[in-house]
C-alpha cells in the first residue's frame, strides 16, 4: 500500500495564487514606472518597514558593516569569493575571441562584450544568502562589466552587515539595501535618483523572479 505523505494542490488553486502574485508584481512595477523614487520609499517603508531618503549605502556606511564582522567572518568570505573568482576567470579565458580571414578581404569572427551595467539582487529574510553576492558580482566583475549595482533588503531594520561586506568586497561598484520587488522594478525601470541597469540576475520566489 502507498502511504501519502503530501497531497498536491488543487491546480485551480495554484492557478489562483499565480494570478494573485502577477497582479501584485505588475501594480508595484506600474507605480515605480510612474511614481520612481516615490513609490520605492513608500514600499520599501510597507514591505520592509524601512526608510531613509537615500537608499545607497555611503563609504562610511560600507566601512562600518565590515567593521561589525569578526575577522573570521571576513576571512571565510574571502575565501568564498576567491573560490568563485578563480572559477569565473577560468570560464572567461574558456570564452575565446575569434578572428578569421575566410578569403582576402574577407573578416569573420566573433567577440565576448560585456554588458555595460548589470543590478545583482541578494535575497535577505532570516538567512541572508551571501552566495548570491558572490556569484553574481564576482562573475560581473570578472567578465568586465563597467557598472555593478547591486541590492538586498535591510535586515531587522538595517543593512544586512555580512551581505554588504560580501557585495562591497565582491567589487561592486553601488550597494543599496532595498528589497523586494521595488527594488528589481527600480533596477530595470530606473528612477530619479536610481539609473537603470542592462541586466537583472539574482535568485528570487515568486514575487522576485
Amino acid at each position: 500500500m502507498i502511504r501519502k505523505l503530501k497531497e498536491g494542490r488543487d491546480p485551480s488553486a495554484v492557478a489562483a495564487d499565480q494570478a494573485t502574485v502577477r497582479a501584485t508584481v505588475e501594480g508595484i512595477i506600474a507605480d515605480v514606472r510612474a511614481r520612481g523614487d516615490v513609490a520605492v520609499r513608500e514600499l520599501s517603508i510597507r514591505f520592509d518597514k524601512w526608510d531613509r531618503k537615500d537608499f545607497r549605502l555611503t563609504d562610511a556606511e560600507i566601512r562600518a558593516c565590515l567593521a561589525e564582522l569578526s575577522e573570521q567572518n571576513l576571512s571565510d568570505i574571502r575565501f568564498a569569493q576567491e573560490q568563485v573568482r578563480n572559477f569565473a576567470q577560468h570560464q572567461r579565458e574558456a570564452l575565446r575571441d575569434i578572428e578569421i580571414e575566410t578569403l582576402p578581404g574577407v573578416v569573420l569572427g566573433h567577440k565576448n562584450i560585456p554588458v555595460q551595467s548589470v543590478g545583482c539582487y541578494v535575497p535577505g529574510g532570516k538567512y541572508p544568502l551571501l552566495a548570491s553576492a558572490h556569484m553574481s558580482v564576482i562573475t560581473a566583475k570578472v567578465a568586465g562589466v563597467p557598472r555593478i549595482f547591486t541590492a538586498a533588503p535591510p535586515y531587522e531594520g538595517r543593512p544586512a552587515a555580512a551581505i554588504v561586506a560580501a557585495q562591497h568586497l565582491a567589487g561592486a561598484d553601488e550597494i543599496y539595501c532595498l528589497g523586494g520587488v521595488q527594488a528589481v522594478a527600480a533596477m530595470a525601470l530606473g528612477t530619479q535618483s536610481i539609473q537603470s541597469v542592462a541586466m537583472l540576475v539574482g535568485p528570487g520566489n515568486a514575487f522576485v523572479a
